[in-house]
This record gives C-alpha cells, sequence and structure tokens, in this order.
C-alpha cells in the first residue's frame, strides 16, 4: 500500500528520495498500482522532463518516463520494435507504461523486452559514469530477486538502443493479439555482430547468441529453449517453434540488406 507520495521538482531531490528504503520510483504507476500488503513510498517522476524521445548520432535516446504509446507514435523506431510494442499491452495501459518500468519488471513473456535486449538496450543513470546494459540487469536482478534490489539512490534517465541497425522480430501465440509463447528477436550490425533473443518462457528473456558468426542460429535457439516448459508449452515445442521463428528472422533480415 502506497503511505507516503513525492514529486520532486529536480533530480536530484529524487535521487536523495531514492535512496531511503521503501522509496520507489513511480512512472506511469502500472507496477506500483497493484495490490500489495507491504506499505511503501512513492517518488513521482513526471516533472523531470524524462520523456523525451530523440536521434543522437546513431543511437536512439528514450526517456525513462516515455509511454510505450509515446515510443509506438514517435515513428523513430524499426516496425519489428514496433509489433513488439503493440504486443506487449493493451492500448490503455501502453498509454501510462514507461519505457524503464516496463523494462525493469519485465518478465520472460515481455516481447517489449525480447526486442530491446536484443537491440542491447543500455540503461542510463543520472550521476553514473558507466551505462548498465539490460541483459546485465536482468542477469542481477535474478540474483537479487528483486525489481528493485538494485537500484536504492539510482535513477535511470536514459534507455539507448542502437538507431541504424537491422532488427527482426516474430512471434507466436494463441492469437496475434496474445503475449508469446515463444518470440524471436534478431539484431544484425553492419559490422557483422549478431544477436539473437528469446521470449515467452520464465522470469526473463534469454539472449542465445551475441557475436560476429553468421552461423549457429538454429542451434542457439534450440538450446536456449531446451528445458523451457510451462502449463503453456513444453521446452520440445518451444525449441522446435523457436528454431523456426530465428530463421524467419534471419531470412527478414537477409532481404532487407
Amino acid at each position: 500500500m502506497i503511505t507516503d507520495y513525492h514529486r520532486p521538482q529536480s533530480i536530484e531531490q529524487a535521487i536523495n528520495l531514492l535512496s531511503k528504503p521503501g522509496y520507489y520510483p513511480l512512472g506511469g504507476g502500472t507496477l506500483l498500482s497493484r495490490k500489495s500488503d507491504d506499505n511503501f513510498a512513492v517518488v513521482d517522476l513526471q516533472d523531470l522532463g524524462l520523456d523525451k524521445i530523440h536521434p543522437v548520432g546513431s543511437r536512439l535516446e528514450i526517456g525513462a518516463t516515455a509511454s510505450l504509446n509515446s515510443l509506438i507514435d514517435s515513428q523513430l523506431i524499426q516496425p519489428a520494435l514496433s509489433r513488439a510494442l503493440h504486443l506487449e499491452a493493451t492500448f490503455n495501459i501502453r498509454n501510462s507504461a514507461t519505457v524503464a518500468g516496463s523494462l525493469i519488471s519485465c518478465d520472460g513473456r515481455s516481447p517489449f523486452a525480447t526486442a530491446m535486449l536484443s537491440l542491447d538496450a543500455k540503461l542510463i543513470f543520472a550521476n553514473a559514469n558507466e551505462p548498465l546494459s539490460l541483459g546485465n540487469y536482468l542477469a542481477s536482478r535474478s540474483s537479487m530477486g528483486s525489481d528493485h534490489a538494485s537500484f536504492s539512490g539510482k535513477l535511470i534517465t536514459i534507455i539507448e538502443i542502437p538507431a541504424t541497425i537491422k532488427l527482426a522480430f516474430e512471434t507466436i501465440g494463441r492469437s496475434p493479439v496474445d503475449k508469446p509463447i515463444v518470440c524471436v528477436a534478431l539484431t544484425h550490425w553492419d559490422s557483422g555482430r549478431t544477436r539473437l533473443a528469446m521470449g515467452g518462457y520464465g522470469a526473463a528473456p534469454i539472449l542465445a547468441m551475441d557475436g560476429n558468426e553468421p552461423g549457429g542460429l538454429d542451434l542457439a535457439a534450440r538450446s536456449a529453449f531446451s528445458t523451457a516448459s510451462d502449463e503453456w508449452a513444453s521446452s520440445e515445442y518451444r525449441s522446435e517453434i523457436a528454431a523456426v521463428l530465428a530463421s524467419r528472422c534471419a531470412i527478414i533480415l537477409s532481404e532487407n540488406i
């Protein structure tokens, strides 16, 4: 239950508040508005101007509190990422859910987080020298067992993705608008670097490949889901479908070169 509310007017004020135990950032509020037996205070970030989306050289800088719909409406993202965003949530939730909040609270079925993991998205913090990759954040979250455990006294201001690369995204679910049972995102850089990320299962999307070798997609996709069984699908099904979707993504990218 929310017991205290703060609306800082500066980044410094927000960081000071977030350094206190039991104080959490409030962007769109879709996570913190869920029913909880815990008492906590919220720090409303809407007056900090962290909702801008703009290209900077070969990068796209996305404000942490930009809504998912504003990212779609910006027309600065690739169609594949827009498709993933449309599958992430309904229109009304996308209007309130923020980019940063959606990423730090994602589970393995998140199409948006899967695509952003493939893009090697970076989390930029206020007053920090180095960004944190989404992949490293998800790994640390898994070891800590909490969405908020690694963010005490820290504030994400920007999510950064490359703006000039090629991205393909393919998915399968119970219906075309459902969260995926399997989704695959494949990103290719002009340098030859290729990242394959997979979602539809577990606590977080999985990075199945990151390297400069063009081959091995089929094996990487199958291996990543070799134990991915739950109430939605067996690991055998997921492994087979993941390989098919990865192959489709590779074909899409080759046709766009």
